[in-house]
């Protein structure tokens, strides 16, 4: 198991000065909100001795915050905006961690017939062409990233072309979806956050599927050459520990309603 940033062999348990038992991990919303790191974290406190404060905004909000060094590791879902940071000096190396998918939600009753689609870019067609109301986060998170890709493919770009129908929010995925169950609208959503909210009101799933609704998390130390200040040692064994067969055997075993969340994927060598 390769460290991320000297390239020797790591064994975990490894001993900490008391300076150095923290991390700050700038991490997408999806991952807190559904219970992920209550699960996660202990183990990890227990194997290695890391304490792990979570900081859960968007993606794009978690690579800013990490640029401007507040925080030791970054976690998210957004991979060209996470190489970008890469590639900018302001992280280390990037390594997927694990994956899920999108999936689109509406009103049960279906009024764009989104149900019928064949791929996602028809599926928004559809919901364009009822002139069905669309809940977008409207922020610059991961799933805004991925619905305005979405968009494009579609042919479409609803935000910059002031229809009345598509409604931002400017919110997290929470407030999104009970946007959306208050107005019966569509939306896309992380399947992590959907299976773990509670108002589901009149709203399910309705599209779901296909591969461009595929949805990458990956992990990323913040740059010691960008930020002397970071804990390089803690971002180092958080990222040994998660990439390692046992951080990749405890995502795969939580759990939530009787359903896996995210599925491990790791790529130790990046």
């Amino acid at each position: 198991m390769k460290t991320l940033l000297c390239c020797a062999i790591l064994a975990l348990p490894l001993p900490l000065l008391a300076a150095e038992n923290t991390i700050l991990l700038q991490s997408t919303t999806s991952t807190q909100n559904s219970g992920l790191y209550e699960f996660l974290l202990p183990k990890l406190e227990k194997d290695t001795g890391l304490n792990v404060h979570v900081v859960a905004v968007g993606t794009g909000q978690a690579l800013k915050n990490a640029q401007n060094c507040d925080g030791d590791v970054v976690l998210v879902h957004a991979k060209p905006a996470e190489e970008a940071f890469v590639a900018n000096g302001y992280g280390v190396q990037r390594f997927d961690v694990m994956y899920n998918d999108f999936v689109l939600i509406g009103p049960k009753d279906d009024p764009a017939k989104v149900r019928d689609a064949k791929d996602a870019a028809s599926a928004l067609r559809a919901i364009a062409k009822a002139g069905a109301a669309f809940a977008s986060r409207g922020d610059d998170s991961g799933t805004y990233k991925k619905e305005i890709a979405l968009w494009k493919a579609a042919g479409l770009i609803p935000a910059e072309s002031g229809e009345s129908w598509y409604r931002e929010t400017g919110s997290g995925m929470g407030a999104t979806l009970n946007i959306a169950a208050g107005m019966g609208a569509y939306a896309l959503t992380d399947r992590a956050t959907w299976i773990s909210f509670g108002n589901k009101a009149g709203l399910d799933i309705l599209f779901q599927g296909d591969p461009d609704l595929f949805n990458q998390y990956g992990v990323i130390a913040v740059n010691p050459k960008h930020c002397p200040s970071v804990n390089a040692q803690g971002a180092a064994i958080f990222i040994d520990w998660i990439l390692s067969p046992t951080g990749q055997a405890a995502i795969a075993a939580y759990r939530l309603k009787g359903q896996q969340l995210f599925f491990p994927n790791a790529n130790p060598d990046g």
